[in-house]
């Protein structure tokens, strides 16, 4: 038995509780994942896990072991960092999720440098606005917007990206310019951002120092994805609130007019997330760094 595999295929059925999602991110045949796990459970004799069709149960002596491997497994993977990081470059492949706007505006723009500055790094890049299962899917980090919601992981911020309230030219020739947040509440169409795992839709929000307006107006599109709530406010058939950066290039040649800008509107922290059980290796430690240089040079506040 190869007993530090098997200690890493321990780990990630456990992260995962699935044996199928434990083989496919370590790219083995599940019937290995199995037969890794009985052999370490034989020869610690111990049981680890309990499992039947429908149940997934780590056992107490299960948890104790997992606690101690993560450690081990830590310890171990910095040993080896620190080794190759003085004789390589980072190598190997690395899984990225990001949302649309940012993977289609951002960072795949800027790929060729990174793949001049790390060549012998391979880098899948995972693009959608759901949330992703970092331990069930085997990504190695997240680039995703707004506060961080499980205290299991850990997040770097990058940089925190304005909204802009705009509309075509022919929608406001055809229902006016509103001077006052309030106008797109009672005479105008909004477009709006839904989330498709709740289907609640945001609000438009707007702040001017005491004043703060959460607008609804009568939406006639809500869209679930960013990139197409801008594609969406570009047909002209309501206003949207939408990320500066994706708007800006429309902003630059007249398609998209920003509108209420003495009003204050939200700004959404961007951050690069990894779990806290997963030591940083030396080509996420690569791409992180990387991240941070690329979006300080965005159009968003770096702090």
């Amino acid at each position: 038995m190869n007993q530090l595999l098997a200690m890493r295929v321990f780990i990630r059925i456990t992260d995962a509780r699935s044996f199928a999602k434990a083989a496919d991110s370590l790219n083995i045949p599940r019937s290995s994942v199995s037969k890794l796990l009985q052999d370490l459970e034989q020869h610690l004799g111990v049981k680890l896990v309990e499992r039947s069709t429908r149940s997934f149960t780590i056992t107490a002596a299960g948890e104790a072991y997992r606690e101690q491997t993560l450690a081990l497994l830590a310890q171990l993977d910095e040993m080896d960092t620190t080794a190759g990081e003085a004789r390589v470059s980072p190598h190997g492949r690395l899984r990225v999720d990001v949302g649309s706007s940012l993977a289609n505006l951002v960072i795949i723009p800027a790929l060729p440098e990174f793949q001049a500055r790390y060549p012998a790094l391979e880098l899948l890049l995972g693009v959608s606005d759901r949330p992703a299962d970092l331990i069930g899917e085997g990504v190695d980090c997240v680039i995703r917007g707004g506060a961080l919601p499980d205290s299991s992981l850990i997040a770097r911020h990058l940089c925190s990206i304005d909204y802009v309230t705009c509309a075509t030219p022919a929608y406001f020739s055809k229902y006016g310019i509103p001077r006052h947040p309030q106008e797109l509440e009672e005479h105008h169409q909004t477009i709006r951002y839904f989330f498709p795992h709740t289907g609640k839709s945001l609000p438009l929000h707007f702040s001017q120092g005491a004043q703060k307006y959460e607008i609804n107006g009568r939406s006639v599109m809500n869209v679930s994805e960013s990139t197409a709530l801008t594609e969406a406010v570009l047909t002209g058939l309501g206003i949207g609130q939408i990320f500066r950066f994706s708007a800006r290039a429309h902003l630059g040649t007249g398609q998209l007019v920003p509108i209420l800008e003495d009003w204050t509107q939200p700004s959404h922290p961007i951050q690069l997330v990894y779990p806290a059980t997963r030591h940083p290796s030396a080509k996420l430690r690569a791409f992180a760094d990387w991240a941070v240089e690329l979006f300080s040079r965005e159009d968003c506040k770096p702090g």
